[in-house]
């Protein structure tokens, strides 16, 4: 299946280097031999192969190459060196792209090395905007239940789905972990993992989780740090500018597999709204330079709306998210008139859209559909 960011990144390697990151089996391999197809001689090179890593190192491809795709780079010692001398020195007919599923390693460690020399594209699910834009049929059901990963969303059946999550997950946590760090406890992790597949829109706490796998609140985090590296869950933290009594140290927790989600109808569909936002939040970020976050509010006296997207420090959007509750939410209706701040309730199972003092009551598919990405 094709992709919808592949139009801005082939735009975007004419200018600098392309960096594709995100979860494993999510379409970055696929995506970036799609985008080999537009130029005449390009090169896949792959540093976990031993042939291709000899390549990598010694640069060794003919010089007619005018791609180069490097995945798996951050494997490589000094790669953020690696990749500064070659973009440096590189001819100008030859285009750098790099992949891979390291966050860790993308974000929180590539300092100023690269500073200028890259555009950052994060591939995520697919999501219903991106498959509307695809002119594909959004099937809400498949991806709430199934996932937004390729591969499971079009997979025959929920059995053929379910194969490759087990798969999937049990690599994940039996294999990659170790790329970040040498796990002590790693039955205390996959408890971890298992414990926030029940806890979707509830805000963690360290000490609280501590407590249920008995070893500490800063292993915890480690942990939870660990597997958002891996793109296997990401956080949504509270907003508190200008909003009194916030709670300002619990996120909530989501996982970037819908169908890892083990909970009720509404929990998947929290997560399912948590994926697209962020989603589209990345890609405004990335694709229009905006400084937009997604968080969610949360009061001391317990009102709490599930997401709010902020942009430049203010609210764009209040969104509560529900199955089929058409009446307007309170905890959205007191944010709405005491901060006048636009909002919307999505109901996934509604017939008629409409508008509630000033609260658009939307369906939920249909503003999935109209985000960017």
């Amino acid at each position: 299946m094709e992709r919808i960011q592949i139009n801005y990144i082939i735009k975007d390697l004419a200018k600098k280097m392309g960096l594709i990151v995100g979860p494993r089996q999510v379409g970055k391999t696929y995506l970036s031999k799609k985008i080999a197809s537009s130029f005449n001689n390009p090169l896949y090179l792959n540093f976990d192969h031993v042939e291709d890593r000899e390549i990598i190192t010694q640069q060794a491809w003919l010089p007619t190459t005018d791609l180069i795709i490097l995945d798996e780079l951050h494997k490589m010692p000094e790669w953020r060196n690696y990749l500064k001398g070659l973009f440096d020195t590189k001819p100008e007919e030859l285009h750098i792209l790099v992949t891979g599923s390291a966050r860790l390693d993308v974000f929180n460690k590539i300092g100023d090395s690269l500073a200028g020399r890259y555009f950052l594209h994060r591939l995520l699910p697919l999501s219903p905007a991106e498959l509307f834009q695809l002119k594909q049929t959004v099937h809400l059901d498949t991806l709430i239940q199934q996932g937004g990963f390729p591969e499971p969303y079009l997979a025959e059946n929920a059995i053929e789905a379910a194969r490759w999550r087990s798969q999937y997950s049990s690599s994940m946590l039996s294999t990659d972990v170790f790329e970040f760090d040498m796990i002590q406890n790693l039955k205390a992790l996959k408890t971890v993992f298992e414990l926030l597949r029940t806890k979707i829109g509830t805000p963690i706490s360290y000490q609280s989780l501590s407590e249920d796998v008995a070893v500490s609140p800063n292993t915890i985090k480690k942990y939870i740090e660990i597997l958002e590296a891996l793109f296997i869950v990401f956080r949504v933290t509270p907003y508190s500018h200008n909003i009194a009594r916030s709670i300002l140290k619990e996120p909530k927790i989501y996982f970037f597999d819908n169908g890892l989600v083990n909970g009720d109808e509404g929990a998947k569909l929290e997560n399912l709204v948590a994926i697209c936002l962020l989603k589209s939040v990345y890609g405004r970020i990335d694709y229009r330079g905006e400084n937009i976050a997604l968080h969610y509010l949360r009061t001391k006296d317990g009102q709490e709306v599930d997401f709010a997207l902020v942009n430049d420090n203010h609210i764009e959007q209040l969104i509560e998210v529900k199955n089929s509750d058409k009446e307007i939410d309170k905890s959205l209706f007191a944010f709405h008139q005491k901060y006048h701040v636009p909002a919307v309730q999505l109901v996934k199972n509604l017939r008629q859209e409409r508008q509630v003092n000033g609260i658009q009551v939307r369906k939920l598919a249909e503003f999935l559909k109209e985000l960017f990405l």
